[in-house]
C-alpha cells in the first residue's frame, strides 16, 4: 500500500534514528521531531505504518504494549538474532536480585555493531540512575561479554550486588558512575566484577498503542 508523504517522513525518521543510534525513537521524540500537538498523532502514524505492513510491533498484544518495533522489509537489512533476556537490572541503587530468563529479544546485529556470534544478552532496566545517558526505566539494554573500557556502560557485580552504571577509571582504580545527580557513584570496597558491556538499547516505547 502506498504511504502518504507524512507517513514516509515518519518511516524515514525511524530508519535514520535506528541506523545512527541502534534504537527506535520514542513517541515523544517523534512528536517533538515533527512538531505534533501530542504523542497521539505520533501513535496514529505508527499504527498506520503497521497497518500498511512496513513496520511490525514486537511485544505483548494482549496488554497492547510493545518492547520495540521492527521494519517489515529485511531485504537490505542484516538478519535478526535472538538474544536471551535475563530478567532486570537496577539502574538505581544496586541490589542482590538474581536474574531470571524472560524470553528473547530480536536485534539487528549490524545496527548494534556486534558480531553475529558474539555472546550477548539483554536486561530490562529498573530505575532512573542512568537517565543522563538516555537509559530509561523499562528499556532493554543489550550487553556483550567482554572486557570494559573507560566510560563504557556496564552491568556489574559490586560487593555482591548488581547494578547498571558507567565504568570509569580514575588513576587505574575503577568505580561506577551514575548518570543522574540524585544517585551516588559506587566505589568498590572489595569486589567489582563486570558482567557485560552495553552495546545497544531497545527503547521501552510504544507501550500504549
Amino acid at each position: 500500500m502506498k504511504l502518504t508523504d507524512r507517513q514516509q517522513e515518519v518511516l524515514d525518521f525511524l530508519q535514520s534514528e535506528h541506523s545512527s543510534k541502534g534504537l527506535m525513537p520514542s513517541t515523544r521524540e517523534i512528536q517533538e521531531h515533527f512538531g505534533f500537538a501530542s504523542q497521539t498523532a505520533a501513535v496514529s502514524h505508527l499504527r498506520a505504518l503497521e497497518k500498511k505492513g512496513v513496520i511490525t510491533r514486537v511485544g505483548d498484544d494482549n496488554k497492547r504494549r510493545a518492547r520495540a518495533i521492527m521494519f517489515s522489509d529485511y531485504s537490505e537489512r542484516e538478519p535478526l538474532v535472538d538474544i536471551p533476556i535475563y530478567g532486570s537490572i537496577p539502574a538505581g541503587y544496586s541490589d542482590d536480585t538474581q536474574p531470571e530468563t524472560e524470553g528473547k529479544l530480536s536485534v539487528d546485529v549490524k545496527s548494534l555493531g556486534i558480531r553475529p556470534n558474539a555472546k550477548a544478552y539483554a536486561l530490562r532496566v529498573r530505575g532512573e540512575s542512568m537517565i543522563g545517558a538516555h537509559i530509561l526505566d523499562g528499556d532493554h539494554v543489550v550487553l556483550e561479554y567482554r572486557d570494559p573500557r573507560d566510560q563504557d556502560i556496564v552491568a556489574a557485580l559490586i560487593d555482591g550486588e548488581t547494578t547498571l552504571k558507567r565504568y570509569v577509571m580514575d588513576k587505574q582504580r575503577p568505580f561506577l558512575k551514575a548518570e543522574n545527580e540524585n544517585y551516588p557513584d559506587l566505589i568498590p570496597a572489595m569486589e567489582l566484577v563486570i558482567q557485560g558491556v552495553m552495546v545497544g538499547l531497545v527503547r521501552g516505547a510504544f507501550r500504549n498503542w
